[in-house]
């Protein structure tokens, strides 16, 4: 099982970072490359359709601008893909990756995360990925359990300050 991760640019590698960050501390492998939707089709059409086959479970695709790299590969394949929204430097603010992303026809599901939410683009995945394997279910457990012991120590400092 590992997670297909790609971005239209390496302008969007910071923001995707994230993804690869947060699924490398829960122990997923991942696989990372730059496909443009509108640079490199043939790429994509490449990457789209053998994906499932070169052992990816679940697809992480980040883009910013018009952010069409989610939608078309969603289109050709058959695994989950988690659209992330990039704030570009071509971007109005990012409105319009977020609204490409979101806003797809019937039959062909995107699942989108906040801007530059690539973080939460990779918990997803791993999500997905847990739903049918109990240990990477047991390592989002003790993710989730590892933020709540955040927010009480958090709380109780704050609280030991007054």
């Amino acid at each position: 099982m590992k997670v297909g991760i790609i971005m239209g640019s390496i302008s969007d590698m910071p923001v995707m970072q994230d993804a690869i960050d947060v699924l490398k501390e829960l122990g997923i492998e991942t696989e990372v490359d730059i496909v443009s939707a509108h640079r490199t089709p043939e790429k994509l059409y490449e990457y789209s359709t053998t994906a499932h086959i070169n052992g990816v479970s679940v697809i992480i695709a980040g883009a910013g601008g018009a952010a069409h790299l989610p939608g078309m590969v969603a289109s050709m394949s058959p695994l989950p893909v988690i659209g992330v929204p990039v704030k570009s430097s071509n971007s109005i603010d990012g409105w319009d990756s977020v609204l490409s992303i979101l806003q797809m026809p019937g039959g062909v599901p995107v699942a989108t995360v906040a801007l530059n939410g690539a973080k939460n683009a990779g918990i997803l995945a791993a999500q997905i990925l847990g739903s049918q394997d109990k240990l990477v279910q047991a390592k989002i457990i003790a993710y989730k359990q590892s933020l709540k012991e955040k927010v009480i120590k958090a709380s109780e400092e704050l609280k030991n300050k007054e």
